[in-house]
């Protein structure tokens, strides 16, 4: 493998400061890069401490700050055309080998590397939060990414520690999000529908089903019950599952009233002040235990 050690990361945001943590973490050198002087001092202060791992940080607020770098990890805000702004200026300053990567939840890799001159050496990377725990990476590959740049994306995460998971070809939300959303629809349709409430649906999918995903997957899960069972039960309830193509109208209406969830303090369940970041420690922890039980277990 190349030896991608100089980083770059755009963007100092929640995700940023998670990316930033994981490639010091591995020993590599990080700059980060963000235009608001705000979000590099919360960046700066967040990462306090991390160079003992033997990596080193920067933050600067201009490419021509940045130097010589070899891949670049560009996670700004999920809007398509500062994607596109920001990947089209970080071409005009990396050398033709560096490799670009854009951290997207599931905007059109093809549509980002619109106007781009060398296509070919960029590709999608969606990290999950927090970046540093969470093992999987989607890579993502656009019509015009290289085999060779897919390869380098895919052996860089690996040195990160991460698990990458190459899809074949790009659709919309990639694979984890379309997941995710598709038992989302059904939630919705399960609390509109007055089947049950939100602290009871977590409980049942927290202790039933969720940890049986962590440690199986859908697909071996399927295997370890029966496909014939499978079968018999889909062919009675998939005509009674939610398949509608529009946003629940709880999820509509509780957006209307400004229930947005942990940061307006009430969303499916209330969140009173300060019990987000009490919750974010908590969550934390039980990652890193159930991700050293799960290594464990592999190893």
């Amino acid at each position: 493998m190349q030896a991608f050690h100089r980083v770059v990361v755009i963007g100092a945001g929640t995700m940023g400061v998670n990316l930033a943590r994981l490639i010091l973490r591995r020993g590599m050198s990080v700059t980060v890069l963000d235009i608001d002087p705000d979000g590099l001092a919360r960046c700066r202060k967040a990462l306090r401490g991390e160079s003992g791992h033997g990596g080193q940080a920067r933050f600067v607020s201009a490419w021509e700050q940045v130097g010589t770098c070899e891949v670049v990890l560009e996670s700004v805000t999920e809007d398509l055309a500062l994607k596109q702004r920001v990947l089209k200026e970080t071409e005009r300053h990396v050398g033709d080998a560096t490799l670009i990567l854009t951290n997207t939840s599931g905007l059109s890799i093809d549509e980002l590397a619109d106007g781009l001159v060398h296509p070919e050496r960029f590709v999608g990377a969606h990290f999950f939060n927090p970046a540093d725990l969470i093992p999987a990476v989607e890579v993502v590959p656009g019509h015009q990414s290289s085999a060779m740049s897919v390869e380098q994306a895919a052996d860089w995460l690996r040195h990160l520690g991460k698990h990458p998971a190459v899809l074949k070809r790009g659709v919309p939300g990639f694979v984890a999000n379309r997941l995710q959303h598709a038992l989302m629809r059904e939630c919705l349709a399960l609390l509109e529908q007055d089947v049950v409430d939100a602290e009871t649906l977590d409980d049942i999918v927290r202790y039933s089903i969720g940890i049986r995903l962590a440690i199986n997957g859908p697909l071996r899960q399927r295997d370890l019950n029966g496909l014939d069972t499978h079968l018999n039960i889909a062919r009675y309830l998939y005509r009674d599952l939610e398949s509608g193509t529009a946003p629940a109208s709880l999820l509509e209406d509780l957006v209307a009233q400004g229930r947005l969830g942990r940061k307006k303090g009430h969303g499916f369940h209330e969140w009173p002040e300060g019990s987000g970041e009490a919750y974010d420690k908590r969550e934390r922890a039980l990652l890193e235990s159930l991700l050293a039980l799960m290594e464990k277990e592999a190893g």
